[in-house]
């Protein structure tokens, strides 16, 4: 099993259909306003951390429930990212499906972290957040040029498609060391 969170995305590049690549943001606006509740409701990028931190902490557990609700709200958000930024053309279910997986690291109930470390796991990440800004600035100025592309063409460019879906597993391997606590490991820096 994996010591980080893995992310796996199957880019459709031939035959998109051009019509909904065009109007891609309007179409997932619902989709979004879905996602933003949960922000709203736990004011966390939508995921449990606090508690989690605390359960760490204190009792040296990950709560499975927060778990469970963590890892399909993360699959959620990618299912959305992998949409908007027209790696496929599935709109984003709010059920799981096998075009988009997020693969969480087994914590064995917490009994494989280690307590101590979420306290500073926020100041360890913040280079993190420098090259993730980095990161996504390109991975937007690369999306436009590939939605230029598909909308004409049809065909979503392969080069596009490794840097968004490195840009995607990047920042949720970040987000899985520092906010969703699954992990000890610190991530690399690496877009795959």
């Amino acid at each position: 099993m994996a010591s980080q969170v893995t992310t796996s995305i199957k880019i459709k590049h031939k035959d998109r259909n051009r019509k909904t690549v065009f109007f891609r943001g309007i179409l997932a606006f619902p989709a979004m306003i879905f996602i933003a509740t949960f922000d709203l409701a736990f004011e966390t990028a939508g995921v449990i951390a606090v508690p989690t931190l605390l359960a760490l902490l204190f009792r040296g557990k990950y709560p499975s429930y927060v778990l469970t609700f963590n890892h399909a709200l993360v699959e959620l958000s990618t299912r959305l990212a992998a949409y908007v930024l027209i790696l496929n053309d599935k709109y984003p279910s709010i059920e799981s499906n096998s075009k988009v997986e997020v693969v969480f690291p087994d914590v064995d109930g917490g009994k494989k972290l280690n307590r101590w470390l979420p306290l500073v796991k926020w100041f360890l990440a913040i280079p993190h957040y420098i090259v993730g800004a980095v990161y996504l600035v390109i991975s937007l100025v690369v999306t436009v040029i590939a939605w230029v592309q598909t909308s004409i063409t049809g065909r979503y460019p392969e080069w596009a498609g490794e840097i968004v879906h490195g840009t995607i597993a990047y920042l949720n391997r970040v987000q899985g060391y520092m906010l969703l606590l699954v992990t000890d490991k610190y991530p690399t820096f690496k877009l795959k």
